[in-house]
């Protein structure tokens, strides 16, 4: 029973976007303010900007499937020693957008992101599973360009030598174009 409800979901999620009416397509950029839980050796949290390229699909005006990859380096000092820790993110998520205004220009989502982390931290390289959520509000300025403030959390898994990184949370601002 178990099995047959698994795979029916995951057919019913893919296949709605082959019954959508209405698809569109976007392209976009963003740029947010990153934090990340460093615990082990250095207990410091690594926080700069990020920076995000991304692109997907909207279906039905309610449904968003986007590919990010996102990327932010920060530089520290702990104990006398300097610390630098790079974060490349590639992300899959899926979004619903809910309409706040009457003709939908103004939109709040929620959502589910997974994907893959590679973090770098004092040349100790680890590339891992990441998973989470995000939330947020969606303005669309015209029929062609969008702007979105979003918050997200991700739950890392890097343990290299006595260091971890916990969890990722950013806000970032992005615009996209759609067509």
């Amino acid at each position: 029973m178990k099995k047959t409800t698994t795979a029916l979901l995951l057919s019913s999620l893919l296949a709605a976007p082959a019954m959508a009416n209405n698809i569109d397509y976007f392209v976009g950029f963003g740029l947010g303010y990153q934090e990340d839980t460093i615990k082990g050796d250095v207990r410091k949290d690594s926080d700069d900007l990020s920076y995000e390229a991304r692109v997907g699909a909207i279906f039905n005006d309610n449904h968003r499937l986007m590919g990010t990859y996102s990327y932010k380096e920060d530089k520290f000092d702990r104990d006398d020693s300097r610390y630098k820790h790079e974060q490349h993110l590639f992300l899959a998520s899926y979004d619903y957008l809910m309409p706040l205004t009457a003709d939908g220009r103004l939109q709040a989502f929620a959502g589910l992101s997974m994907g893959g982390v590679g973090n770098k931290l004092q040349g100790k390289n680890s590339n891992d599973f990441t998973w989470g959520g995000q939330a947020g509000m969606q303005y669309r300025l015209t029929n062609n360009w969008s702007a979105e403030l979003r918050y997200q959390y991700l739950d890392m898994d890097y343990d290299k030598q006595g260091l971890t990184v916990e969890d990722s949370q950013n806000v970032t601002f992005a615009i996209d174009y759609r067509f």
